[in-house]
């Protein structure tokens, strides 16, 4: 009888899937993303401390409980239309009528409400109902007629620019009921503290029951998986971040977390788990990263760019009820000024690429952050608004800078 042939040896495994137990593990996966281009929010985390940190040094007041709450009023309204813009820039569009649409709303829902005597809901829902038939006309333009969305909403701003002029009429501002539902919750409405520790609570529970049920589904699959305990550490942190948070925003007896600031929240945290655990939001990413292969895979590109084009202008609409509701009333300079580039810019500083595909929906949240501390520590130091307007830019500008190269160290590494 003829010899055996001996077992051939198994392949040798992929160096990149091979990771070290234990804490060396963790730090060289978080080693070999940075080197590969897969920064996250690194550097705006990294950034924002360190604006934080030269701010409170030039300036006590920055970090008091009072100021925190005036930084959160001032980011909530921008980051709600933020939100939209990072979703059309997954797609890899752009949206440049968001900080018209949100004035047009706004102006809306003030005529509606107290010229019309709409109840304030009404008002509200018809001014939403307006943003979406905004974002429609804009998909549909895009989508059927082939015009680029650069161009599509470049003469968007324009038109709702007239829009809101004409809704205004000669008087040209409007101003909200002094103790009406909408200017209360903009302006004087805030969580109290005790509830505000126990919401966190439960957020954080429900984030860790739904992280560690994916991690058990992936076990069975016999695919890598966190273990539990990394989860729950993980979320502890968290917890303890959110409630340091809480307890910074209520030094004041008066003043407390914003509900301006908990729909922000909300907004983004529900965005962000639609994107990630949902069938549509890995279409988004799908279309963003490769529109072809997401047409060859039996996506309907157009219905989903056309409805997120939907999405963007319905936060905008939603953007601007907020702000008129902080501000306390609607005039011709509302969604105007700096609310398109501060929109954009807080998500492009938060982390979503310009070249579509890649981001989360926290992008609008940490870049408002980041802004919001800049033009309120300039403000503390009493600098001219050309100064803020300056400081952003070149923030901006980094944030691009870092995404393009982070792009680059992708494309190198095969990712």
């Amino acid at each position: 009888m003829s010899e055996s042939l001996p077992a051939a040896a198994p392949p040798p495994a992929d160096e990149r899937l091979v990771q070290r137990a234990g804490l060396l593990g963790y730090v060289d996966e978080f080693t070999s993303k940075v080197r590969s281009g897969e920064l996250g929010a690194l550097p705006v985390v990294v950034g924002l401390i360190i604006i934080v940190a030269i701010f409170q040094s030039l300036n006590d007041i920055f970090l008091s409980s009072f100021n925190l709450v005036s930084i959160a009023q001032f980011i909530a309204a921008t980051g709600i239309i933020s939100i939209g813009v990072v979703l059309v820039l997954l797609l890899g569009e752009i949206d440049l009528s968001v900080g018209a649409v949100s004035g047009a709303a706004a102006a809306a829902l003030a005529i509606l409400h107290v010229n019309q005597g709409f109840s304030a809901w009404a008002a509200i829902a018809s001014a939403l109902a307006f943003g979406a038939l905004i974002g429609l006309l804009h998909g549909l333009v895009f989508t059927k007629l082939g015009v680029p969305s650069f161009v599509v909403t470049l003469a968007g701003l324009l038109i709702w620019q007239g829009a809101q002029l004409r809704i205004l009429g000669s008087t040209g501002s409007v101003n909200l009921p002094p103790n009406g539902f909408i200017l209360e919750f903009g302006q004087r409405d805030f969580v109290n503290a005790n509830v505000a520790y126990v919401v966190a609570a439960v957020a954080v529970v429900a984030v860790f029951l739904a992280q560690a049920r994916a991690a058990m589904k992936r076990r069975a699959a016999e695919l890598p998986a966190r273990p539990l305990l990394e989860i729950a550490i993980r979320n502890a942190a968290l917890l303890l971040l959110l409630w340091v948070a809480v307890w910074a925003v209520s030094g004041d007896p008066d003043r407390a977390v914003p509900y301006i600031l908990l729909l922000f929240l909300v907004l983004v945290f529900t965005v962000d788990w639609v994107l990630r655990r949902t069938r549509y939001g890995r279409m988004i990413y799908a279309i963003g990263g490769n529109i072809e292969a997401a047409r060859r895979a039996g996506i309907n590109v157009d219905a989903v760019r056309t409805s997120v084009f939907v999405l963007a202008s319905m936060f905008a609409a939603l953007g601007g009820i907020v702000g008129a509701a902080y501000l306390g009333s609607v005039n011709q300079q509302t969604g105007g000024g700096d609310t398109l580039i501060n929109a954009i810019a807080a998500a492009v500083i938060g982390g979503t690429s310009l070249f579509g595909g890649r981001g989360r929906a926290q992008s609008a949240l940490l870049g408002m952050l980041v802004i919001g501390a800049i033009a309120n520590g300039l403000l503390l130091q009493n600098l001219r608004t050309e100064d803020r307007y300056m400081i952003t830019g070149a923030v901006l500008l980094a944030s691009v800078v870092i995404d393009a190269l982070a792009r680059r160290g992708r494309q190198q590494t095969g990712r």
